[in-house]
């Protein structure tokens, strides 16, 4: 019988250490019900510079209408063959390669948006490798809510006590006070809101939102977004029934009492709210994209090309991702 819930694992950058945390990670733990995408040649070439007695199988390798089930057992890794461009030397970048690692992602979201129990595992990609084979990409979450037809990707990062979502994501730093709009924070809120609620089991969420300026502001004299958009949003959502605080300054946010008492920041940009986060949990962290139809999470690191094949690779945050998206797909049975 297929194996329920079932994961599937993109290993991200080839030449990177994405191959060796899933190899490492199937060495270690009970890897059933993964179900990887990934050129074999390169899974079996890394395992055999690390020393690892992997049994790669391919349930769909066979075109005859009828798939495999997966195969048990220990040190057994499923997979579904993407080939590679081009060969892949080990920490060595290749931008023909860039197009496989989206090929994979997008074989991936086609079996999460077929199987509800299914939920997407991803290893960490080299954006500027992709971006400098021009194809424009800013980064996982929003590759996949592209692909997924989704216009409100949530990006939230989660560690032991504490979870960090964010209003913007990857965009520069100077175009941030005009995103920040009533429509944007309501509908960032609402996704928040609505996952906490059906992807984590929490009956009535907290949520504290962060000020976009220094001091929330200052009561209009150190910015107006406070006062503008982001309290009357919070405002007509806590009528509705949510439990929203803030906006609050970002420097006294984050205090002890504080996280005791909130399920959820929302940060308004990127180096708000994930210093924080990565301060208190760096390598036992996870990301996790919200608003998709299907389980997203990933680990809260890069690439670390210095790392490949060398068996040094922490093997912490996968597992963290792991247990994470296997946790959120129980929560919605």
């Amino acid at each position: 019988m297929p194996l329920v819930p079932r994961l599937i694992i993109t290993p991200g950058e080839p030449a990177a250490i994405g191959p060796d945390l899933i190899l490492q990670y199937c060495d270690q733990h009970d890897s059933n019900d993964l179900l990887v995408i990934a050129d074999r040649d390169l899974l079996e070439k890394r395992a055999q510079r690390l020393k690892l007695d992997i049994n790669l199988h391919e349930p769909f390798k066979n075109k005859s209408g009828t798939n495999e089930p997966l195969k048990t057992g220990p040190k057994v890794l499923n997979l579904i063959h993407i080939p590679l461009a081009t060969a892949c030397a080990t920490g060595q970048l290749e931008q023909q390669n860039a197009r496989y690692v989206l090929d994979c992602l997008d074989k991936a979201v086609e079996l999460c948006l077929a199987n509800q129990h299914y939920a997407l595992v991803t290893g960490p990609v080299h954006k500027g490798n992709i971006n400098d084979a021009g194809i424009p990409f800013s980064g996982h979450t929003e590759y996949l809510a592209e692909r997924s037809n989704i216009d409100r990707p949530v990006m939230m990062l989660a560690t032991t006590g504490l979870r960090v979502a964010l209003a913007t994501t990857h965009i520069p730093l100077s175009s941030i006070p005009a995103m920040i709009t009533q429509p944007l924070i309501e509908q960032v809120l609402t996704i928040l809101h609505s996952d906490l609620k059906n992807k984590f089991n929490i009956p009535k969420p907290r949520i504290t939102v962060c000020g976009l300026n220094p001091h929330a502001g200052e009561s209009g004299h150190l910015g107006r977004e406070e006062i503008e958009v982001i309290e009357p949003v919070i405002n007509k959502l806590n009528q509705q029934g949510m439990t929203l605080t803030g906006p609050l300054p970002a420097d006294t946010a984050f205090t002890p009492k504080l996280m005791h008492q909130t399920d959820a920041y929302l940060a308004m940009y990127h180096d708000q709210g994930l210093p924080v986060l990565k301060h208190v949990g760096f390598g036992n962290a996870v990301n996790i994209t919200l608003g998709l139809p299907f389980v997203r999470t990933s680990v809260d690191h890069g690439t670390a090309l210095e790392l490949a094949g060398s068996g040094q690779a922490d093997i912490t945050s996968l597992q963290v991702a792991i247990v994470t998206a296997r946790q959120m797909i129980q929560a919605q049975v």
